[in-house]
């Protein structure tokens, strides 16, 4: 008696366990917007670039346009597979499903307003972020009622992100980091896919430290390929012997001393003050640095005496901590700001 007994109960479990998780992940879903969030961030150096539009409000509303239409694609082309597969299977579009996936693509809207407000309000170093921590919400939500890898899976991906910004990985690290996650993490994870079946903790706990392993192993091993291809070391050239002029062929590096004064040329626009040629901001070095040429053009790398050379296709962290305007009698109207340059963890100010 106690297998039959057995048995019901399992079967009895079981049929509760597919009316609480009533969805179902396709495949197809997790490889078709995959292939599409890797797609918009590789070629976001290449399509729609400053060169390209340099308007920014023009070259905001192109990338407005383009994700719209890559992610409304997309979007159709999931629907109709979908829905082609129900057909198969005889199945309807519950209305936890139909809420599920407004949620997705609210999420989505999300995402697509935020890159398009970095265009006016800055913040585009953390688009890679933004767009993990939202595509493992979207992921974690969804494995709430269908699969349990689901959930796992997006915590992972929030907590990638996340740790990305924590850390200050450079941009270019964790733009190719999305794109692992993306471009390989979902197609990987439609091959983790069990219909909602129960595992034991130490069974998901192991597929995804696999799962994190597998998407981070390919960005992190570029990087480091990249790091190893560093600018070669040559004999330091000094500012004065720079200045001199001669021969600028190939590459060299020129150091700057501390106390070196630097001007900022400021463009100013908008309707509200008339553009200066004569804004500059004298900036004073406080700290030596040395900067590669490449026939007598800066290549963007630069670094401390002694130091790791910084990439030019590594993010400078610049921020504005605080501006205010003010009107005094004797001095007039001004704007006091703060302006903080943090080159390698050492604050220039």
């Amino acid at each position: 008696m106690a297998d039959p007994i057995a048995r019901q109960l399992d079967a009895i479990q079981s049929m509760l366990l597919r009316g609480q998780r009533n969805l179902r992940m396709e495949r197809h879903s997790l490889i078709l917007w995959g292939l599409a969030g890797a797609l918009l961030f590789a070629c976001s150096d290449t399509v729609l670039t400053a060169e390209q539009i340099p308007d920014a409000s023009r070259r905001a509303t192109a990338w407005l346009l383009f994700i719209s239409t890559v992610l409304g694609g997309v979007g159709v082309a999931d629907w109709h597979l979908t829905r082609r597969v129900k057909q198969a299977r005889d199945e309807t579009w519950s209305f936890i499903h139909r809420q599920v996936v407004k949620l997705l693509w609210l999420l989505m809207g999300v995402g697509t307003l935020f890159t398009f407000a970095t265009f006016f309000y800055g913040g585009a170093y953390m688009l890679c972020t933004v767009w993990l921590v939202l595509i493992g919400l979207a992921l974690y939500v969804h494995g709430l009622f269908s699969e349990e890898v689901l959930e796992w899976a997006g915590g992972t991906i929030i907590l990638i992100g996340v740790a990305g910004l924590v850390a200050r990985l450079p941009f270019e690290t964790m733009k190719w980091i999305a794109i692992a996650v993306f471009g390989l993490g979902l197609p990987l994870l439609s091959a983790l896919l069990d219909h909602g079946r129960t595992r034991s903790f130490g069974v998901r706990l192991a597929q995804s430290a696999g799962w994190t392993v597998l998407v981070l192993a390919a960005p992190l091993a570029a990087h480091r390929y990249a790091s190893t291809s560093l600018p070669p070391e040559l004999p330091v050239m000094s500012l004065a012997e720079f200045m001199a002029g001669g021969t600028m062929t190939g590459e060299r590096i020129v150091q700057l001393p501390a106390g070196t004064r630097v001007p900022v040329r400021v463009q100013v626009s908008g309707d509200l003050f008339r553009p200066d040629p004569d804004a500059v901001l004298p900036l004073v070095l406080d700290r030596p640095v040395e900067l590669l040429l490449r026939d007598g053009a800066l290549t963007g790398d630069v670094r401390a005496p002694g130091g790791p050379w910084q990439l030019a296709r590594e993010t400078r962290w610049i921020s504005i901590p605080w501006i205010r305007a003010g009107l005094e009698a004797g001095r007039g109207p001004s704007v006091d700001t703060a302006l903080v340059v943090d080159f390698h963890g050492h604050p220039f100010h």
